[in-house]
């Protein structure tokens, strides 16, 4: 059986990166925006769909810099640099996150703006990307995909 294949955003907004903070019947922790990819669409269309969904927010140039195969829960990550062109975070109304968040109240999704200092002091699906995310706003993304060993998730300190 094949992998789930998943498709995720790394997008700047000066010093601080867009992430996904959730609540998931108590355990709390922030990943990148993004989520699944439908039947004919390539990655970048789902990417922008995943995103225009959870955030409402589009954006510019985008590449892949980062893959990581996370197991079978997880799934393949592909995960791409975007080019933030504005506009405030929100979940879209009639999203599946929103409508979640409404029907349980225990499983809830907030886009935030997270303060890049920060996702060493959270607890962050997968500790594998936030580490790459910080190398990468350090020293530069990398032109062609890295493959990322996962690593479960940071825990905050």
């Amino acid at each position: 059986m094949r992998k789930r294949q998943l498709v995720r955003g790394i997008i700047f907004n000066g010093d601080k990166v867009l992430a996904m903070k959730r609540n998931r019947f108590g355990d709390q922790y922030y990943t990148l925006i993004g989520g699944g990819i439908k039947i004919g669409e390539d990655l970048e269309t789902a990417l922008r769909r995943e995103l225009q969904e959870e955030t409402g927010l589009e954006v510019g140039a985008m590449r892949q810099v980062f893959v990581e195969d996370a197991g079978d829960f997880y799934g393949v990550q592909h995960i791409f640099l975007c080019e933030y062109t504005g506009g405030d975070p929100a979940l879209a109304p009639d999203s599946d996150e929103a409508l979640i968040g409404a029907t349980t109240g225990q499983n809830t999704y907030e886009p935030v703006w997270l303060p890049l200092r920060d996702i060493v002091n959270v607890k962050f699906r997968s500790l594998s990307v936030a580490e790459a995310i910080l190398e990468g706003a350090r020293n530069g993304f990398p032109e062609t995909p890295q493959v990322l060993v996962f690593k479960p998730e940071r825990v905050a300190r």
